[in-house]
């Protein structure tokens, strides 16, 4: 039967300390007390029937057997590290699948992947587009954009930016002929749904319009068609933040009122969270992470908004 090998934190414990010739210096090197260090180094003894140090005057020596051991661990731990970096260099490499919902990725993401494309030209990006959040990563997803409270079992997950609902429209409305000057001028115009009618209803009542009639106006399945119906003038939008500022911005889209509607959740970039430091997995999150948050930051310089919490 086949000798059962030493346990990983001794051998880190004894190369780390052979190396030193000092179990302080390992103890600081690995984040643990000398008493730890002394321990592992006295299992790892025990373990192989064998003296690795001799401790002479404060001062610690290693044995014969000990000197050569540490060669021979030395050069392992290398090969190790050596690989690790090897496999971390593959996998910033080669195709990586994003799953999102179809409005993030028409509004946010297919406009600027070429701008990730140019920084990272070896990662080929797959856009997966599903209208559920799952929860969970199916095997062929690597990385995706799910809405929600942040919490999902097994998976790191990264805030974007704090969500908040805002009424937009297009310019076009305000040379309607109808007014749009007051919130009360919103019963002269349709308003626009995303999935419900619960976001504008949530709104009226933050501005203390608690009757307001919501019960008009189409209700959209997907906020990339809720946007596209206030571009072309048909109504005023409750829009989400990250989705309707490029059209903000362009001029596409104007915001009538400064109230917005904080909301409890937000777009999170989700990842399993034993691969979040993978090579492009780890790159596709710090850009979109960051990109997301510079954008923003330019935007609230530009735009001024009265904030009122959500119920």
């Amino acid at each position: 039967m086949a000798r059962r090998l030493p346990p990983l934190n001794a051998l880190k414990a004894f190369e780390s300390a052979a190396r030193h010739l000092s179990f302080t210096k390992a103890a600081e090197e690995l984040f643990v007390t000398q008493a730890a260090i002394s321990h592992q180094i006295k299992a790892l003894e025990d373990h192989l029937g064998l003296k690795l140090f001799l401790r002479k005057n404060r001062s610690l020596l290693l044995t014969e057997e000990g000197q050569g051991y540490f060669q021979d661990m030395r050069d392992i731990f290398l090969q190790l590290h050596e690989a690790t970096e090897k496999l971390l260099a593959r996998g910033a490499k080669g195709s990586l699948t994003v799953s999102m919902q179809p409005s993030f990725a028409i509004q946010w993401l297919v406009p600027r992947l070429s701008l990730f494309s140019e920084q990272h030209p070896d990662i080929d990006v797959r856009i997966k587009a599903v209208d559920q959040d799952e929860g969970s990563l199916t095997d062929d997803v690597d990385v995706a954009v799910y809405y929600g409270r942040g919490y999902w079992r097994n998976l790191r997950s990264d805030k974007l930016q704090p969500e908040y609902l805002l009424p937009v429209c297009s310019p076009l409305l305000l040379n309607s002929g109808k007014p749009l000057q007051e919130v009360t001028d919103l019963r002269f115009h349709n308003l626009l749904h995303d999935g419900s009618r619960k976001a504008w209803k949530s709104w009226f009542t933050s501005q203390g319009y608690k009757h307001f009639n919501v019960n008009q106006g189409p209700i959209f399945s997907h906020s990339s068609m809720v946007l596209q119906a206030a571009i072309h003038g048909q109504g005023v939008a409750l829009a989400h933040n990250v989705l309707a500022r490029p059209d903000i911005s362009s001029g596409r889209l104007i915001v009538p009122f400064h109230h917005v509607l904080i909301s409890k959740d937000a777009y999170y970039l989700v990842c399993r969270d034993s691969q979040a430091e993978l090579g492009k997995i780890s790159a596709f999150r710090q850009w979109l992470v960051s990109m997301v948050q510079e954008e923003q930051q330019q935007f609230n310089e530009q735009q001024f908004t009265n904030a009122v919490a959500a119920d």
